[in-house]
């Protein structure tokens, strides 16, 4: 579920990108979920030309994802197939950090190369096959050399940075029994069921191309999908004329025969953690351990996720380590391990298990921690601090008598109420027994809801952030037109002004994107 400003914050970036009738139709999925084209048109009260239009927009922009699902029929009835469509809330929030992604391309390949512009036009246009990919190149230079743009094309497809598109609508059969029964496992089996999939995530799986065929360049993907869906979907069914139609008209711009190509925003946010959290050990321990987890990310690859730990050589951690500093030995690289949460195997002690989910945490509890202080204060801040690290209910007392700053009850008692107003802290009143009967006040930090409470606030900071950037540039939309040489006097310090205010804004926005990763994305990753 996305929270409020999270929908606000998205349908503000479709709106300010394709338009509000795109906002209105995207808006419309987030809040309601999976429709269909006949429920978008009746709940958005627009025509079906519109919608159509839009959803073939959102589509083409990886804002929205088209899934084919065998629906049971009423009494007497057979079973039927309808299209249906799902917003997808994570890559339309990538639109806050496209400068980003560009600057992660710029850093990675020299200028010389075309890398940068072919990636800017998949930025811009979403999809795009290899063939519109040269063209653009060789449009905006005038004429180029084909092989060479083919050439930028695979060093970004070497780089991860591009992949193929996924098909415009999977065919999804409705679970075995075996699916829908609860999966057990191991002797304690009645009390460990693995979580099922829901109908979001098994499109989205059922989507995605296999890891062999998501980076091949030569191969024509496309087309094999959208043949492969429509056998699935004509064999022994039947669909109304109307919703074919459907179907064509917002489908019909990505089933091309050639493979559509898209940004790969995965990678690139999976850089962009590995950078962050790099940066926050070697802030909160040393340099040493920074170089160490620097290693583990090159050694673990893609394969390492949150929640997913990875398996790495103490000799390979070694072997990578030396090639930035050749100084370090074997016991210090043991000790960064340590540091960095990391155990050695069971069956093979040269073996270490790295679990990325505590050191996430680790930062969000900091940042969460930053963010009582600016509002509360120092003795606020380090209550907080000590009842999220003994994350269990603590009574009244026992805070008190932390509290170095004043060690009257009552202070105690007053930061707490605060805290607990902003739903920071949880509080649980315990009657007591015995002749003296009387409430125990016990004080808790939640963390899950505590985070995504946070990460709504953030959502709505930069839902603020960008709206204040539109009314700034729309008030200075005059001088900003103004020939360089009439900005003189007044009117020159007026865009003076108006440039260094949106640089700050801008920058301010770069900065809570940081904070909303951290919260948001690094945890799917």
């Amino acid at each position: 579920m996305v929270s409020p400003h999270g929908i606000q914050l998205a349908a503000h970036l479709i709106a300010s990108f394709y338009g509000e009738l795109c906002a209105k139709v995207c808006e419309c999925l987030i809040r309601r979920g999976t429709l269909t084209l006949p429920q978008i048109i009746r709940f958005t009260e627009l025509r079906r030309e519109n919608v159509v239009n839009c959803l073939r927009v959102l589509i083409h922009q990886n804002c929205v994802q088209a899934f084919i699902i065998e629906e049971e029929g009423g009494f007497g009835k057979e079973t039927r197939v309808a299209t249906q469509y799902m917003a997808l809330f994570d890559m339309i929030v990538h639109k806050l950090r496209l400068s980003k992604f560009m600057q992660i391309v710029s850093q990675e390949f020299d200028k010389e190369t075309r890398c940068l512009e072919i990636f800017q036009g998949l930025l811009e246009h979403g999809r795009l096959s290899v063939n519109q990919m040269i063209d653009r190149s060789a449009q905006m230079e005038g004429g180029s050399d084909f092989h060479l743009i083919r050439e930028d094309i695979s060093k970004l497809v070497d780089a991860r940075l591009i992949e193929r598109c996924p098909a415009p609508d999977p065919f999804l059969a409705p679970p075995s029994e075996e699916e829908v029964a609860p999966k057990k496992r191991g002797a304690k089996a009645s009390k460990i069921v693995q979580p099922q999939l829901t109908t979001e995530q098994r499109a989205v799986a059922a989507a995605g191309p296999t890891e062999s065929l998501r980076f091949l360049l030569e191969y024509d993907f496309s087309e094999e999908v959208g043949q492969e869906t429509s056998n699935k979907i004509t064999i022994g069914k039947k669909r109304k004329h109307d919703d074919l139609i459907s179907d064509e008209d917002i489908l019909d711009t990505s089933r091309k025969k050639e493979a559509l190509w898209r940004v790969n925003f995965e990678e690139l946010v999976q850089r962009l953690r590995n950078k962050a959290c790099i940066s926050y050990v070697t802030r909160a321990y040393d340099s040493v351990t920074g170089i160490v987890l620097s290693a583990i990310f090159k050694l673990a690859g893609i394969g390492l996720k949150a929640g997913k730990p990875a398996s790495v050589s103490i000799d390979a951690i070694n072997t990578e380590v030396t090639k930035t500093d050749s100084s370090l030995n074997m016991d210090r690289i043991r000790a960064s391990l340590a540091q960095l949460g990391c155990k050695s195997s069971q069956t093979d002690f040269d073996i270490y298990i790295f679990d990325l989910t505590p050191l996430i945490e680790m930062a969000q509890d900091e940042e969460v921690e930053s963010v009582v202080l600016r509002r509360h204060g120092k003795e606020a801040c380090r209550i907080f601090r000590y009842l999220s690290k003994a994350n269990r209910y603590v009574g009244t007392d026992t805070i008190a008598e932390t509290n170095t700053t004043s060690p009257d009850a009552t202070d105690t008692i007053k930061i707490l109420n605060k805290l607990w107003k902003d739903d920071y802290v949880n509080m649980e009143k315990v009657a007591t027994s015995g002749a003296r009967q009387f409430d125990n006040v016990l004080w808790k930090v939640n963390k899950k809801p505590l985070r995504e409470q946070v990460l709504d606030e953030m959502y709505h900071a930069a839902l603020n952030l960008r709206l204040r950037i539109a009314h700034e540039l729309d008030q200075g939309k005059e001088i900003v037109q103004l020939p360089k040489d009439k900005r003189i006097g007044d009117l020159g310090k007026k865009f003076d002004r108006l440039r260094k205010v949106k640089a700050i804004l801008e920058n301010s926005l770069l900065n809570l994107d940081d904070s909303i990763l951290l919260f948001h994305d690094f945890c799917l990753q």
